[in-house]
């Protein structure tokens, strides 16, 4: 059973430590591997963003944001970056945080999703966002600095709510 709420001070931590993990393989995030701890969680967990966790038997097991895309005239359309921990992958809770951030985002007022940046090798990312319904609407090349296959494509994607 997985439970999303908004995180807490408390959550810290536990974010942190996924943060850590999934930046330092240096294949899906362009967060940079050195990031410290308190420029990550001030980041992640900044007054723009709405930060959630998702827990699973009492401990946090992904974590994500929804804020907007841009500023102003812009914000409207909602952006997200999402985290799950590693020992928690292959499970579904990629699927159940994006389900949640879709519904979240309607009902915080947006009227549709767009991600700037899906690192195209990222294919497990790719066809997740897929099914839930996101679009690739634009790639840019050679966008991000793979630690392992150098410069690779990034996809922007795009959902209406």
């Amino acid at each position: 059973m997985i439970k999303i709420r908004k995180y807490t001070e408390e959550d810290k931590e536990r974010i942190w430590e996924i943060i850590k993990f999934v930046i330092s393989d240096g294949d899906s995030f362009t967060l940079s591997p050195d990031s410290t701890r308190e420029e990550m969680l001030a980041d992640w967990c900044s007054a723009e963003k709405h930060t959630y966790v998702a827990v699973s038997e009492n401990k946090v097991v992904a974590t994500f944001y929804i804020k907007a895309n841009q500023l102003g005239l812009g914000s409207h359309i909602a952006n997200g970056s999402y985290m799950v921990a590693p020992e928690a992958r292959e499970k579904g809770i990629g699927r159940k945080i994006g389900e949640f951030s879709i519904a979240e985002a309607k009902r915080l007022g947006y009227r549709a999703m767009q991600f700037n940046f899906v690192v195209k090798s990222n294919e497990k990312a790719v066809r997740l966002w897929q099914s839930l319904g996101f679009e690739i609407i634009g790639e840019i090349p050679e966008a991000f600095n793979h630690i392992e296959n150098g410069l690779t494509n990034a996809y922007i994607m795009y959902r209406k709510l």
